[in-house]
């Protein structure tokens, strides 16, 4: 069978699949239209909901919902406009910033926003060390110059550091309360912070809404913050409700049991029926990729960039792209997704069975190997995870590399990959805010990036690439005009290191009950909650 005879069979059974789990749906519903609460279907990631550990798509949305940032991002997916603070002024160098809080903002509990509050908060981000401590990277010192006036001190010029503080990790936290609940900002806040708990089932922040319960795998719950200072939200609560793939999740649209269903698929999407569902397609900063771990301690064989190259020639990036979304992406050369400075122009990947089996052969492994590959089980951006990687294993057999298949939970996952390392994953990423820097920080092979870590650089420091060290910095010190070209450089040397290995960059598909209005994507905040209201 051909792939696309395949393909068309998949999306039949899909299709099938959701029209078979809509008929019996016997059950009386009560429709989330008929009270004061949107309900938004998604699979949670959720590791955390404190701002300096938490790092997910779920974390994204309910970060920026709860705590408010100094600065946020336009509806032009570019622009920083501003929050906390009023107004910033930013020296000739780009090493210090000032910021001038807007004097009205006050917390949930109505005490007032001050600059203790934020150079508290952004010490504990950095101090924690958590997986959004990278935002902090760089900062010399925070200095509360009076109630109302914060300066940051970067110990090197930074084009992208207001960039950065659009990002819901970023958030303030009312000091006074979260002290008292076992938090510190301390420079041992590693491990004398006790606060992570809390966290899971309390907020402190001085965003439009604040958090009611969470239960994990299950459903988190906000209510709206009637101390706002800001534009009130117009939904008295916010419900994500857990629901694990795209099927489920349409069917709870249909149904009326959700206002938004967020992971919806094309196949899916195309068989959402009805005149009280609306879906739309745009293109997204998101993507899905693979992963190699070099340094991961059951890797079957030493993973020389050879091995590696050999891996990323031999993958079929069309029939991938064909394979998740029925051809609704694009391809995406580097770690930096498509429409960020310095992509433009990047060589495109594309399959070479022959210098695949040549790399592998100088490699001394001309018959291929076996390797594990576990990954998250999961539906993201409406790309089954898993279906992705039958792909992947079918297109690498094809050059001997035999593939062993282990869906996981995204837990087992996450301790699995930040622990002695796994030596082939798949996973995704979604921009925290506008700016190539973050991934940069993020994905490339710079000693203590996240993902240098995951590849298992202290077991195997050949993987670290000094020059992206050096083009990070130079691409931040640069004139915005000279930034392009800097950051082009640096995606061409992280796709040398074939360490992430983009898949593809699919649309978006926002699917959303038709009274609904005000649904948004956003590379910052992935889902605004404030600005969604329900038609009168």
């Amino acid at each position: 069978m051909t792939m696309t005879a395949f393909t068309k069979k998949l999306r039949n059974a899909r299709r099938l699949a959701y029209a078979l789990a809509l008929a019996s749906s016997v059950a009386p519903q009560v429709l989330a239209a008929d009270t004061d609460t949107l309900v938004i279907a998604r699979s949670m990631d959720v590791n955390a909901l404190d701002p300096a550990r938490a790092f997910c798509d779920t974390c994204q949305i309910y970060l920026t919902s709860v705590y408010d940032t100094l600065v946020t991002l336009g509806k032009d997916n570019k622009s920083v406009e501003p929050r906390l603070a009023k107004s910033w002024e930013i020296n000739a160098d780009q090493t210090v910033f000032t910021f001038f809080l807007d004097t009205k903002a006050v917390f949930s509990d109505g005490s007032p926003v001050e600059a203790q509050d934020v150079k508290w908060s952004l010490e504990r981000l950095k101090n924690i060390q958590g997986s959004p401590s990278f935002f902090m990277d760089g900062v010399k010192s925070v200095e509360a110059k009076d109630a109302a006036t914060i300066v940051v001190t970067l110990d090197a010029s930074n084009g992208e550091f207001l960039n950065k503080l659009t990002a819901g990790f970023t958030g303030i936290v009312n000091k006074d309360v979260a002290t008292a609940n076992g938090a510190t900002a301390d420079a041992d806040a590693a491990s004398a912070d006790k606060a992570e708990n809390w966290f899971l089932a309390n907020s402190a922040g001085s965003g439009p809404f604040k958090l009611t319960s969470y239960r994990p795998d299950d459903e988190l719950r906000l209510a709206r913050n009637d101390a706002y200072w800001g534009v009130a939200p117009a939904f008295s609560e916010v419900v994500f409700r857990q629901s694990q793939d795209a099927v489920s999740q349409a069917q709870m649209l249909e149904s009326g049991d959700a206002d938004i269903a967020m992971q919806i698929d094309f196949d899916t999407a195309g068989s959402l029926g009805t005149d009280e569902v609306k879906t739309e397609v745009i293109p997204s900063y998101n993507f899905l990729y693979i992963a190699i771990g070099a340094g991961a301690k059951s890797a079957p064989i030493p993973m020389t960039p050879d091995i590696r190259e050999a891996i990323a020639a031999a993958i079929d990036y069309e029939g991938v792209i064909e394979f998740t979304v029925g051809g609704q992406g694009a391809k995406q050369s580097s770690p930096i997704p498509n429409g960020f400075p310095g992509t433009a122009g990047l060589p495109e990947r594309k399959r070479d069975l022959d210098k695949a089996k040549t790399l592998l052969a100088k490699a001394g492994v001309a018959d291929g190997f076996e390797i594990e590959a576990v990954y998250p089980n999961d539906n993201i951006y409406g790309v089954d995870i898993n279906l992705m990687m039958q792909k992947v294993q079918q297109d690498l057999a094809e050059v001997g590399i035999k593939v062993q298949l282990k869906p996981s939970t995204y837990p087992v996952w996450r301790d699995q990959i930040n622990g002695d390392g796994i030596p082939l994953t798949a996973v995704y990423y979604a921009p925290d805010y506008y700016g190539s820097g973050q991934y940069a920080n993020y994905f490339a092979m710079m000693p203590g990036t996240s993902w240098s870590k995951r590849a298992g650089a202290a077991n195997d420091p050949s993987v670290i690439n000094p020059k992206e060290a050096e083009l990070l910095a130079k691409a931040l010190a640069a004139p915005a005009a000279e930034q392009e070209g800097i950051y082009h450089d640096l995606g061409l040397e992280m796709m040398k290191d074939n360490i992430i290995i983009p898949m593809v960059s699919p649309n978006l598909v926002l699917a959303y009950r038709g009274d609904i209005e005000g649904v948004r994507y956003s590379a910052c905040c992935n889902l605004p909650l404030a600005d969604i209201s329900r038609k009168k």
